[in-house]
């Protein structure tokens, strides 16, 4: 009987010991990376009816995840946030307009969540170079729609950067396109969001 104990105690023992070591590849393969606030550049850019407008998002945060030792890389995780009151025009009256269309008293922050990727596939000109599209909810103002994000995904050691833009509408997301001077100057519904983010283990 005592026997037959040990035996199954070291039955479990092996059993546990594969299983860490069966898990420890998987774990070793997928990179994480933070989103790096001091370098890169996160903007958006519209239209009105008296000039073209660009606000820098200055306080922006996020992860990503990477396996990077299949034939294409695979991500697994990525999702970043954007402070909605960071977003800087370096006018004051247009940065107050905005925080009031976004209702930035109730609704902190600008969220993206990766649900799945869509495509990927190489870049030809580069070895570490990818172009992706990826499916995930994006949430402005306090609303969340799902959307196709596309961008080019470069991992390069301990460092990957996420660049290229998208294109929205304000009022899909219950935004009124802000006005100044008593109506009289008109931001345009379309916006453009301009990424190119440095993301560091």
């Amino acid at each position: 009987m005592i026997s037959y104990i040990k035996k199954n105690q070291r039955s479990v023992k092996l059993a546990l010991l594969a299983t860490v070591l069966g898990l420890v590849p998987i774990i070793l393969s997928a990179q994480s990376f933070k989103l790096s606030n001091g370098e890169g550049k996160l903007m958006v850019t519209g239209t009105s009816s008296l000039h073209d407008w660009e606000e820098v998002a200055e306080q922006k945060s996020g992860t990503l995840q990477v396996d990077v030792t299949g034939e294409l890389p695979k991500i697994t995780t990525l999702k970043f946030t954007v402070e909605a009151e960071s977003l800087k025009s370096g006018k004051g009256a247009m940065d107050k307009n905005t925080y009031k269309a976004l209702n930035t008293d109730s609704h902190k922050q600008i969220v993206f969540q990766l649900s799945s990727i869509k495509e990927i596939s190489p870049v030809t000109s580069s070895s570490n170079k990818y172009k992706v599209v990826a499916n995930g909810n994006l949430t402005i103002a306090g609303k969340t729609n799902k959307i196709e994000l596309p961008f080019d995904l470069t991992v390069n050691g301990d460092k990957a950067i996420l660049e290229g833009k998208k294109g929205l509408k304000m009022t899909d997301y219950g935004v009124e396109p802000p006005k100044a001077l008593m109506g009289t100057i008109k931001t345009g519904d379309e916006i453009e969001i301009h990424y190119n983010t440095i993301w560091k283990k």
